[in-house]
């Protein structure tokens, strides 16, 4: 049985409107990156709690932290983002979540990723350090411009820091936007690694993000690749359907439905349950 869940965020600013939306679709877990249109890790205690209260009324578990962490440049001060790193931590704390998402930080353009491979190394390792003994692991996502946005460096990643509260979320559609076929190219060398999977699909030519199944995401041979090997995890729709950002991006609630009904079909068309 597999597990769904999403960026509710894309449905609609309001937390009260995106739980409805989930559970319409019978979505009983969220991703839980922003809240009225408020960063997770910027809500107040007092705000935490009112989400907390939505979600207990609602019936709706919270799969991940959908956090910004890793998200600055790899040039810009790091001891204030591991400060950020603690409050996620709480957070995830609070909403009783086994992880955190985390990208390895962007690159200037143009530059050589090797040049800043140490420094990377040492920022992701002292966020795994952070987590200490909390029941929680750090997923990173292959963020496109990030150090760990094509295999081969989500690999050295994972591998050189070597913690096993650092893993790998698997999203295709950013793969394809880096010029990857995602399964031929990535899935073997990072299946030993991958804990989480981001639900949404893109074209290789364009960039353009599109629902599973219709983009060169290769996203049935990795279905069928998961369900032969007994991954039992979460699957998180980020449809990004309307506007795509650095820092999150937007659907609508129809366009929400429509991604859903996109992936959902495929498992169906594959026999797999899911909930």
């Amino acid at each position: 049985m597999w597990t769904l869940s999403g960026f509710a965020d894309e449905i609609d600013k309001d937390f009260e409107t995106q739980c409805q939306v989930l559970g319409k679709l019978g979505v009983k877990y969220v991703e839980f990156r922003s809240a009225w249109g408020v960063n997770v890790l910027d809500l107040t205690d007092e705000q935490l709690g009112e989400v907390k209260a939505l979600l207990d009324r609602h019936g709706i578990q919270v799969s991940a932290v959908g956090s910004p962490i890793g998200k600055i440049k790899i040039t810009d001060p790091f001891e204030p983002h591991l400060e950020r790193m603690r409050r996620a931590l709480d957070v995830a704390e609070r909403l009783r979540t086994p992880y955190i998402r985390v990208f390895s930080f962007f690159l200037p353009a143009g530059d050589d990723p090797a040049k800043y491979r140490d420094e990377v190394l040492r920022r992701m390792a002292a966020l795994a350090n952070e987590v200490g003994d909390r029941p929680v692991v750090l997923a990173h996502e292959n963020e496109k411009e990030i150090y760990g946005d094509i295999p081969s460096r989500c690999l050295d990643l994972i591998e050189s820091v070597g913690s096993d509260k650092l893993r790998t979320t698997w999203d295709a559609a950013n793969f394809v936007q880096c010029g990857v076929r995602p399964h031929s190219e990535g899935f073997d060398q990072l299946r030993p690694y991958l804990e989480y999977v981001q639900i949404k699909d893109a074209i290789l030519a364009t960039g353009e993000v599109v629902p599973a199944g219709e983009g060169d995401g290769e996203m049935i041979d990795t279905l069928r690749a998961l369900r032969a090997d007994g991954f039992d995890g979460f699957f998180s729709l980020e449809p990004h359907l309307q506007s795509a950002g650095k820092f999150g991006g937007y659907s609508g609630a129809d366009q929400f439905e429509r991604a859903h009904k996109a992936f959902t079909g495929l498992l169906t068309q594959e026999g797999i349950e899911f909930a």
